[in-house]
């Protein structure tokens, strides 16, 4: 009998990120893209920092689950999630009530 691997589940999301806002919140989506608002200014990484928190709490996943491929100087960015399908990101960040 072959042997199957077991292949871990694995998501990428499109970010476009608002720094200094008044609150953490999505603010929506722009086709593929959330929209992501942050209180944490654009400097030393900080607004990174925000972003993936957010996501963290939002997605109920540990930090150490989300990585930033893309965008460390920019307000698009590239964030890995492991453990969730892209539809349960979808989700999950389209209905404040998830997870």
């Amino acid at each position: 009998m072959p042997r199957t691997r077991n292949a871990r589940l694995s998501t990428t999301l499109a970010i476009r990120i608002q720094p200094r806002s008044s609150k953490n919140a999505v603010a929506g989506w722009i086709g593929n893209t959330v929209k992501l608002r942050v209180t944490a200014p654009p400097v030393e990484g900080a607004a990174n920092i925000a972003c993936l928190g957010l996501l963290s709490a939002l997605l109920d996943v540990p930090l150490s689950q989300l990585g930033l491929i893309k965008g460390e100087h920019s307000r698009h960015k590239i964030v890995r999630i492991d453990g969730l399908s892209d539809d349960q990101v979808r989700a999950c960040l389209s209905h404040p009530s998830c997870p």
